[in-house]
């Protein structure tokens, strides 16, 4: 990943990575490839790239047909299997082979990109099964189709190696990131790509520009001072890989809630969990917005996403103040919410 395009936001990553593999088809001649393959309970921003290719319903159903030309794969989320799990699930890795049949449907000659997220991440936490991600690359490769992750949320140390992608072992033609890139201060966005992208676009005379795409602010002076200083933090401090030191810690601590009244699941991986509530009846959400309530007041800040609560700590967190943490969350569970 050798190359870099600059943008503002997430958002503006995704819709710029879905734009580099439309072009990208086109300029190896084969245009004929314009159909992007999302999944279902994705979350790509809130353009109408992002929208169209993820998979949230209250995030699409308000805002006409959006991009034409875009199907979706099966989420991975298999409660019945994979509830409590620890890490990686072991059920659900065939569901990757769900591309064969859209491969199928619609013939690889028309698709350009398959984007996903290594863990999903705003719909709660959804964590690839065992041999997912390898087998959307086999095929991805084998049908000549790109393969995009979106690693806003798993850029940048979260899971314990710098990037999903290193530590899935599974390597992407095309990188969307934001968040830590700045640590969420300054608003930026970088989009990486492979030598192989890069330069099927460099053909022309150098004055010429090849890919007619970028937004007014895409690398902003101030945002790149903030993006080199926390790179710099990052490594002074070792954050890319201080997760992996903590994850077994984090893991043992969360699981610990697995008898709180109403959690139907508990799930983990790197600095990421999530812990899943039986919603009230006739009431969806309103079990994790209190429980949102409680925590507040008593000084924790907790992500709420239906009647999920999805845990992502800072990277520069104590043990201690894990124990702190769900030592709260006990409290606001065996409440009654």
């Amino acid at each position: 990943m050798a190359h870099v395009l600059y943008t503002n936001s997430g958002s503006e990553s995704v819709e710029t990575a879905l734009k580099v593999a439309l072009a990208y088809q086109r300029v190896k001649g084969q245009g004929s490839r314009t159909r992007l393959i999302g999944r279902e309970r994705g979350y790509h921003g809130v353009n109408f790239g992002g929208i169209s290719v993820g998979g949230i319903v209250t995030n699409r159903k308000m805002f006409g047909t959006l991009l034409t030309g875009v199907d979706h794969m099966p989420h991975t989320h298999l409660p019945a299997k994979n509830a409590f799990s620890k890490g990686m699930p072991e059920h659900g890795g065939d569901l990757a082979d769900e591309l064969e049949r859209i491969v199928t449907l619609h013939d690889a000659s028309t698709i350009a990109a398959v984007i996903v997220e290594p863990v999903a991440g705003s719909t709660g936490v959804l964590i690839p099964p065992k041999g997912y991600l390898q087998r959307l690359r086999e095929i991805c490769t084998k049908h000549g189709i790109l393969l995009i992750f979106d690693e806003v949320i798993t850029g940048f140390g979260r899971l314990g190696a710098p990037f999903a992608a290193q530590y899935f072992d599974v390597k992407p033609d095309i990188i969307t990131t934001a968040k830590g890139l700045t640590n969420g201060v300054i608003p930026m966005g970088a989009v990486f790509v492979t030598s192989e992208i890069h330069d099927a676009f460099m053909t022309g005379p150098e004055h010429l520009i090849e890919f007619f795409h970028g937004y007014t602010y895409s690398g902003n002076p101030i945002a790149s001072a903030a993006a080199l200083g926390t790179l710099d933090t990052y490594r002074e401090e070792g954050l890319l890989t201080r997760a992996a030191e903590l994850a077994p810690y984090w893991e043992e601590k969360l699981h610990s809630l697995a008898d709180c009244p109403n959690v139907v699941d508990i799930r983990n991986i790197g600095l990421i969990g999530a812990i899943e509530l039986a919603p009230i009846a006739g009431e969806p959400t309103k079990r994790a917005f209190n429980a949102f309530l409680k925590a507040y007041e008593s000084g924790l800040l907790i992500r709420t996403t239906g009647d999920i609560i999805a845990l992502s700590p800072p990277l520069i967190i104590t043990k201690a103040e894990i124990d702190e943490l769900f030592d709260k969350l006990r409290k606001v569970l065996v409440a009654n919410i």
